[in-house]
């Protein structure tokens, strides 16, 4: 579905795909439809998840799963009520780099785990590349925070566990648009390890780090990146075991294909509805100062 239905299609031409509309409400109710994936601007998310649960149809939501919390809440109970499943397209659960890094903490790669920490940099986003959609509030949330750390956020949830206290404080350094351009969190998952965050969007150049530390060593991975996965154990580099996963082609297909398995055979995919919501609330709860009116 597409609104310029030329350009429809076109792409439906090009890729083999039998069937156009023009409008998102005739696709959810074309009984040949088995299932729905709504990638369109996060303001729209809930709306249209929820006519996709009212056809009572399967829906894949693109991330962030919608404009806040109490939508997301919203989106699982329709849902939920309607006995049909909600996705939501954080893919990184299932690309084979964090496998590993979940398996390397499971095992004691470190030893169990005691802090986190994560960071991602960017220079500062100005003039034509400020206006999109990711830099406007009511169409994304928030700022490239909101884009972003949901990435962050979800990854801890599924290599660690739900986080289960948060603190943050957001800001705009640069005055290049109305979101957040700065933010940071601390954070607890469970009651034995401890985490904090900073995402500063307003930085000298790109960078993104997530550090786990450990009684027995550190292990380092990229989270939006593409380089080595590297354990750390000693004081010195030698004592490094590196790991050099890639990403495959398309990065989001392994998630999609464990969405296909979980229809057909009922295996079920890594990314819910319900832990797409957790990972909204925490994200509210960091930049709930800016919001809120005191950034």
């Amino acid at each position: 579905m597409r609104r310029d239905v030329a350009k429809a299609r076109d792409y439906a031409r090009r890729h083999g795909v039998p069937k156009v509309h023009e409008r998102a409400e005739d696709l959810i109710r074309d009984p040949e439809i088995d299932a729905v994936y709504v990638a369109t601007l996060p303001a729209t998310h809930c709306e249209l998840a929820l006519a996709v649960a009212a056809a009572g149809k399967p829906c894949l939501v693109e991330k962030p799963m919608a404009l806040n919390h109490a939508e997301c809440l919203r989106m699982t109970e329709a849902f939920k009520t309607r006995g049909v499943p909600l996705w939501v397209a954080y893919y990184r659960r299932a690309l084979p780099r964090f496998l590993l890094v979940r398996d390397l903490l499971a095992s004691g790669a470190i030893g169990r785990v005691t802090s986190v920490h994560v960071e991602v940099n960017a220079p500062l986003a100005a003039g034509d590349k400020a206006s999109g959609w990711r830099f406007d509030p009511a169409l994304a949330g928030g700022g490239l925070f909101f884009d972003l750390a949901s990435h962050c956020f979800d990854l801890l949830d599924f290599l660690l566990g739900p986080i289960t206290g948060v603190w943050g404080v957001a800001t705009n350094t640069g005055g290049e648009y109305a979101a957040e351009d700065a933010t940071a969190s601390a954070f607890s998952i469970g009651d034995r390890v401890i985490g904090t965050g900073i995402w500063n969007f307003n930085a000298d150049r790109v960078f993104d780090q997530m550090t786990f530390k450990g009684p027995a060593g550190e292990l380092r991975t990229p989270i939006l990146g593409d380089t080595d996965v590297i354990v750390m154990r000693g004081s010195g580099e030698g004592d490094a075991d590196v790991h050099a996963v890639r990403n495959p082609p398309h990065v989001h297909q392994p998630l999609i294909q464990a969405i296909v398995n979980e229809l057909r055979s009922g295996a079920p995919s890594p990314s819910t509805g319900e832990s797409a919501a957790r990972t909204a609330s925490v994200m509210d709860r960091c930049v709930a100062n800016y919001y809120e009116g005191s950034g």
